[in-house]
Formats: structure tokens, sequence, C-alpha cells
């Protein structure tokens, strides 16, 4: 059973807006923290956002911080992110995945495991 699946997505000009959702199917989604990543075409996976359990902690990688908001609805078992002001350079396959319970560091990618299948974000420049 795939346990996290994304949707939303698509293509969008520059300067525009876009969320992606995922959806969880865990009875035990709200004891868990959660991050978004991305993967651009040649490049490196990297860290997107996090946020806590509890949905009060949110975390930013630089490259996005005041342009994405990461929210999640515990009672729905999902995790958003809303995404403004795209560009070009956000063109990836973003990924939904849990925060391993050890994990030291909400900015580093080999904190997050059992990454959904990714929706893919194009923006036109």
């Amino acid at each position: 059973q795939v346990e996290l699946v994304e949707s939303g997505g698509g293509l969008v000009q520059a300067g525009g807006s876009l969320s992606v959702s995922c959806l969880v199917s865990k009875r035990t989604f709200d004891s868990y923290n959660m991050g978004w990543l991305r993967q651009a075409p040649g490049k490196e996976r990297e860290f997107v956002a996090a946020i806590n359990w509890s949905g009060r902690s949110t975390y930013y990688a630089d490259s996005v911080k005041g342009r994405f908001t990461i929210s999640r609805d515990n009672p729905k078992n999902t995790v958003e992110l809303h995404m403004n002001s795209l560009q070009p350079e956000d063109t990836a396959l973003y990924y939904c995945a849990y925060m391993g319970r050890h994990a030291n560091s909400w900015y580093s990618i080999d904190s997050y495991y059992s990454l959904g299948q990714g929706i893919q974000v194009t923006v036109s420049s």
C-alpha cells in the first residue's frame, strides 16, 4: 500500500502560484513530522520545507522562504505546500516524506524517508 500520495502541481507561468498536497494513509499521521523535498532534472534532491507534528513549527530552505508555505490538516491526514511567486528554478518533481524519529536536522534530505511517487511542478518563463 502506498502511504504517501501527492497531488496538485502542474504548469504555471513565472510569478504564479500553485499548491501541492500529500495524502497520508497512516493512522498515526499526527505523530509524524513531515517534509517536502524536490528534485530538478540533473540536480541533487533538496530540502524544501518541513512541519512538525502539531503544525506549530515550520522550516524552509532559504531559496523558498517567504514564497512557500507548508501546512497540515491532521484530521484529514494531509500536508500541503502552497507556492507563490514561482520561478523557473522551482521546476522539479516534488515529494512529501516522513521525517525520521531520530533525525537531528530539519534541513537535511537524509532526515526524510518513504517519499511519495512525486508530483511535477513546471514553471515557464
